[in-house]
């Protein structure tokens, strides 16, 4: 009977949330205000919600309670307990297709319909995405992914071995694990590898082999995680980061120190204020600018997101990423480099934004991708790197 009691629990989560801020934390915070639920309940409950998020814009109206045990089925790959206690009869078939389990629902009152209503904006997104798999990825918990840093390979890939935490490495740098793997208790975090999406790791492919010292902008900083993925790749920069509040360049110090990146420049700025003040003296070579954006390459990790989502926001997002590529352009060296980056699948925040770069400033487009991850059980991510005339 346990499970129906976390099926109730889950009703009253999903009830109580409105989207208002990271379903992790507010579930978090759930539990925290009461105390009675053990680590394998709080598992549990924390599932079914969600693979509740999980279905995207399917069966909005569907009451809460029975949407939660659809969502379970279809993100379900083989018969398990929770499904057995709370769908019997469906248990059977967890291990079918996701397709076959549409045909099997829409058999039934429920009529689903097709699973591609996930994510409905199929028109919208950016070319070279397959639809019906980018759709079916959001039943699937993503990996996780380390980037092992130069020199490091054999001294991680040990210390995964000893503690016992199984791993998948697809090149020589970038390893898979499960999403809950303990790595932080196991190998030194920015030192000897960085948590780092497959995606995101990919965006070094577009980084051109140039001599030591070359001058590098990371505009939209955050965590600093594509500048140290540049450290790695180019070698030691000169380099500057910025971001829009002074906490994120508090934050991405510590990493810096981490990992061994001491000289740097740093500062606070509003991009896409045309009146934000910028350091003179900012010449760079290369602009990383990895700009705010959607997310929507990633709402696998965060489903609730999709759920929550309004199609309106694109041409918020996309008019905000203009606004800032306008400001940072000019800073660019003559033949110099813009690294444009988002981890959405939008083309109005993709190929779009890349258009009116080229039809607004001297750019040239030297390569472009939408880096799909979907097939990996990883985010995807735009990349394009323009070259200043």
């Amino acid at each position: 009977m346990k499970f129906f009691a976390h099926l109730n629990t889950a009703v009253q989560v999903l009830t109580g949330y409105k989207g208002q801020q990271p379903f992790g934390i507010f579930i978090k915070d759930f539990f925290k205000q009461d105390k009675k639920y053990g680590s394998r309940d709080r598992k549990s409950i924390s599932h079914l919600c969600y693979c509740y998020f999980r279905l995207g814009k399917v069966l909005p109206d569907m009451p809460v309670e029975e949407r939660i045990v659809v969502g379970l089925f279809l993100c379900s790959s083989a018969p398990n307990e929770m499904l057995g206690q709370l769908k019997p009869e469906w248990n059977a078939a967890a291990a079918l297709s996701v397709e076959e389990k549409c045909s099997m629902l829409n058999a039934l009152p429920i009529a689903i319909g097709t699973v591609l209503n996930i994510f409905p904006w199929k028109e919208a997104l950016s070319g070279g995405l397959d639809h019906a798999a980018f759709c079916n990825s959001f039943l699937v918990q993503p990996h996780l992914f380390l980037r092992i840093r130069p020199g490091k390979q054999a001294v991680v890939q040990q210390k995964l071995e000893a503690a016992g935490i199984l791993s998948t490495r697809l090149n020589e740098s970038c390893i898979a694990l499960p999403n809950a793997s303990k790595v932080d208790e196991v190998i030194r975090l920015n030192k000897e590898a960085v948590i780092q999406d497959y995606s995101s790791q990919r965006v070094g492919e577009f980084l051109l082999p140039s001599k030591s010292g070359i001058a590098v902008w990371d505009c939209c900083a955050a965590s600093g995680g594509k500048s140290i993925l540049a450290w790695d790749v180019l070698g030691p920069l000169d380099l500057t980061v910025s971001d829009v509040r002074e906490s994120i360049i508090a934050n991405l110090k510590k990493r810096f120190a981490e990992a061994g990146i001491n000289k740097y420049k740093s500062f606070v700025a509003d991009l896409s204020d045309p009146r934000s003040f910028l350091p003179v003296e900012i010449r760079p070579d290369l602009i990383i600018a990895d700009v705010p954006c959607s997310g929507s390459g990633t709402w696998s990790r965060t489903p609730e997101q999709l759920y929550y989502f309004d199609i309106a926001a694109i041409q918020r997002y996309s008019s905000l990423q203009k606004k800032i590529v306008h400001r940072v352009w000019e800073k660019l060296n003559p033949g110099g480099h813009l690294l444009y980056i988002t981890c959405s699948v939008f083309k109005a925040e993709n190929e779009e934004v890349v258009n009116f770069m080229q039809q607004q400033f001297s750019l040239q487009v030297v390569k472009m991708e939408l880096l799909k991850g979907y097939d990996q059980q990883a985010d995807s991510m735009f990349a394009a790197l323009m070259r200043k005339l």
